[in-house]
């Protein structure tokens, strides 16, 4: 009887131990759950602001560049807006160079003259002192003047036309420091007005040979074109006076079918606009053709520009062979 409460009481007390033990278990999971929790958030904490310590230090950089780069943005803003304030100058070691016909029209290489491309207002070939192009085919022109309608076909586009005025560009009065001609020949003196052939004391550079001209074929001399009562113009057929920025007038009342086609724009230089009734400039006839030498040759001779490099791989002697083998 004793024996058997005593095992009960032993079964009692070891039920109670492991029941116990279990709740200590029980109540220590969750500590441990939540320690790594606690442990899992902590180290997200520290990743967090590792990243964040990270990014703060990027922050400051990434600033700076953005700062730097607005400024570049900036300053390269103020660089392309510099050039359409800026009035146009001279080139520092003054390039001249000449348009159609040398010692014609001398023009001088001013940069910035088109400031929205900062281009200058021509560009001159190191080799032959010509103009290569105009960064501003518009650049010291003026208004053609009075052209007369015929009232027919060969009437020419003149809505907006300008020319380059020629008489600053006269070779004796480049040579006079700007003097016009009437200040070596003020009036009308009946003993230089005779227009007979005469050897000439002055402007043999002009007129080597004053007997014979070489224009007209013998039939012209100086003052059917050059106005002795007014040398500072010239004079047609009529004799009203025509001013030398407006040859056109005087030479097409001997070349009547040249000058139509000069008005139709077959015979010529222009450049401009292409629509009918834009900005173009007209190359007057004295700008192209030397009238005291048209017999000799109706354009001075240019020296030409050399020559494109040859293809890679290709000599001279291949070069000039290739023109032998035919083609178009």
């Amino acid at each position: 009887m004793i024996s058997a409460r005593k095992h009960m009481r032993a079964a009692v007390f070891v039920s109670l131990f492991f029941v116990a033990i279990s709740g200590l278990v029980l109540q220590n999971m969750p500590n441990e759950a939540v320690a790594q929790e606690d442990a899992a958030q902590e180290e997200s904490g520290a990743v967090v602001q590792e990243n964040s310590a990270d990014a703060s230090q990027e922050e400051p950089g990434a600033e700076q560049e953005a700062i730097s780069d607005a400024g570049q943005e900036e300053s390269g803003a103020e660089e392309q807006e510099a050039p359409a304030d800026a009035a146009p100058t001279t080139s520092d070691a003054e390039v001249e160079c000449y348009e159609s016909r040398k010692d014609a029209t001398r023009l001088t290489k001013k940069d910035n003259v088109n400031p929205k491309y900062g281009y200058p207002n021509v560009k001159c070939s190191p080799t032959t002192k010509a103009v290569l192009w105009y960064g501003d085919p518009y650049d010291d022109t003026e208004p053609i003047g009075d052209t007369p309608s015929f009232g027919d076909y060969t009437d020419g586009d003149f809505a907006q036309a300008v020319i380059r005025p020629r008489t600053k560009h006269l070779k004796t009065i480049i040579q006079n420091g700007g003097m016009q001609c009437s200040g070596c020949h003020p009036g009308a003196d009946p003993a230089t007005q005779k227009n007979d052939p005469r050897e000439l004391m002055m402007h043999q550079d002009i007129v080597s040979d004053a007997l014979v001209l070489e224009h007209g074929r013998g039939a012209i001399w100086c003052f059917d074109c050059h106005n002795a009562a007014n040398r500072d113009t010239l004079v047609n057929h009529r004799g009203d006076e025509v001013s030398f920025n407006e040859s056109y007038k005087l030479c097409g009342s001997c070349h009547g079918s040249t000058y139509s086609e000069w008005r139709m724009g077959l015979h010529g230089k222009r450049t401009g606009e292409w629509r009918v009734g834009g900005k173009k400039r007209w190359w007057t006839c004295t700008e192209c053709h030397n009238p005291h030498t048209v017999e000799e040759h109706r354009f001075d001779p240019v020296k030409p520009e050399p020559p494109p490099a040859l293809p890679r791989g290709m000599s001279e002697d291949d070069y000039k062979g290739a023109g032998n083998h035919g083609g178009h």
